[in-house]
């Protein structure tokens, strides 16, 4: 199985000189892992191999028999003003450099420049073009709301608009070789986005998930990186690394705002110079994985407080996506509801219950800290003491009682305001009652058992203030 080429477009080196051409295809597929070369030494072929669609940015010299330099970054600019262009030459001369840039020229090199120089210039060029396409596509989605691959989000259950914005987000970066920042509270689905990401990558390796929370500095780096045979004591036998393990594929790593300074050192380093050493080897090695990270933590805050490196953040949160918490979205409540209904009831060898009237109204009014991992627990606890046609809705009001029992006002979705704030005239206590009342009814569909635990009173209590309101 063939490697995934980088960049995900084609680079096109143009030179009259075929051993100047291979020794630069060596040089940045050594130096900077760039392996997507085409090479072409007629320069009156150029505009014809860019016709076909695939090459992002063209590596240029300027003196070439049939066509110049000159005249065919003329052409490239007129006709493919997207592809990035850069004049390597062996004129090193400040006229000709400008002449070059007013023509388009993303930058200027000199054959004789250091390779640092030549690699530098070409890995910035392909960020700048996968930036420009990035932004294009992240428009093209966000405008047009539709998704060329929904199958990839089908274990995703929602409706939510904002949840649906996300999708067309990822599914526009999903095969950017940059960082992917998945940052959301406990139990949003964090990982599920990790891997419909994965899935959109295009990449033919696995999904690799690695939990680093509670990893200290040598366990994350024998983790991620493995060992040579003799690299510690007990080290008998050469380790691969969860990097290698992910390779052409994608490296998952979870918890990311638990990680030590030291080990943020490393994860920079991994990041920046996309090469890592196994533990014992003085011979580094290329990352060949797309990096998703998550967190439940707020990065900014700590990198505020200075628990966590400013350059890795601001590299980390090159593409981000911020899950809304379920209480933010109780419309996919009834949703996940029937899902994990009909989950339960197969994975306990049972027919799907019928939910009582009021539930998912009931449940909408909780504030749900575990999100769809506590909604989770809480249908398949009821499916499994679950006996009659109607399931019975005291599980779930003995869950949500309990939750607040155990978090008190943590579980609270946020400070109550005053709803009589502003008004000129304030409502009567009897008239407030009754529109409290009525309103409660309303929310629970005329159902006065649910009404009754929203408004945080008996039922018997509740029927007399409907008998006074009647009276």
């Amino acid at each position: 199985m063939t490697e995934n080429l980088y960049p995900d477009f084609g680079v096109l080196l143009v030179d009259d000189e075929p051993d100047w051409l291979g020794s630069l295809s060596l040089t940045l597929e050594s130096c900077g892992g760039i392996s997507n070369i085409t090479t072409c030494s007629d320069s009156r072929e150029v505009l014809s191999i860019l016709e076909k669609g695939e090459i992002g940015l063209v590596l240029l010299d300027l003196t070439m028999p049939h066509l110049s330099g000159d005249e065919v970054l003329e052409k490239i600019a007129e006709r493919f003003p997207e592809i990035a262009v850069i004049v390597v030459s062996g004129l090193n001369q400040v006229e000709t450099a400008v002449r070059c840039m007013k023509l388009g020229a993303f930058d200027y090199c000199v054959k004789t420049d250091e390779e640092d120089r030549i690699v530098g210039s070409v890995l910035r060029a392909i960020r700048m073009v996968e930036m420009r396409r990035e932004f294009q596509a992240v428009s093209s989605r966000l405008i047009s709301r539709e998704l060329s691959h929904p199958e990839a989000f089908s274990a995703i259950v929602t409706g939510d608009r904002s949840m649906l914005d996300i999708f067309a987000y990822v599914e526009a970066v999903a095969k950017s070789p940059q960082p992917l920042l998945i940052t959301g509270e406990s139990g949003v689905g964090k990982e599920l986005i990790a891997r419909a990401a994965h899935n959109l990558s295009g990449c033919r390796g696995k999904l690799v998930t690695v939990n680093v929370a509670g990893l200290d500095d040598a366990v994350f780096s024998d983790t991620l990186f493995g060992h040579l045979r003799g690299a510690f004591t007990g080290a008998d036998q050469v380790r691969r690394g969860m990097v290698e393990e992910a390779a052409d594929g994608t490296l998952f790593l979870d918890e990311i705002g638990d990680l030590s300074i030291a080990s943020q050192v490393k994860l920079l380093r991994l990041l920046q110079e996309r090469e890592y050493f196994p533990l014992g080897s003085d011979l580094p090695k290329r990352l060949k994985a797309r990096i998703i990270v998550a967190t439940h933590q707020n990065l900014s805050a700590k990198e505020s407080a200075g628990t966590f490196r400013r350059d890795l953040y601001y590299r980390l949160r090159t593409h981000r996506v911020q899950i809304p918490p379920l209480r933010e979205r109780c419309c996919d409540i009834p949703l996940l509801l029937d899902h994990f209904l009909a989950e339960a009831a197969e994975a306990l060898g049972k027919k799907k219950p019928t939910p009582p009237k009021g539930l998912g109204q009931f449940l909408s009014t909780y504030g749900f800290p575990g999100n769809v991992r506590e909604l989770k627990a809480m249908v398949y606890d009821a499916v499994s003491v679950h006996r009659d046609r109607m399931l019975s809705m005291e599980s779930f009001v003995k869950s949500v009682e309990s939750a607040q029992a155990e978090s008190g006002p943590a579980v609270a979705v946020a400070p109550k305001q005053n709803p009589f704030c502003g008004f000129d005239e304030l409502p009567t206590f009897t008239d407030a009652a009754a529109f409290l009342v009525l309103e409660a009814l309303d929310r629970a569909n005329g159902n006065q058992t649910l009404a009754a635990r929203l408004l945080g009173i008996s039922q018997p209590a509740l029927s007399k203030r409907l008998k006074m309101l009647h009276s």
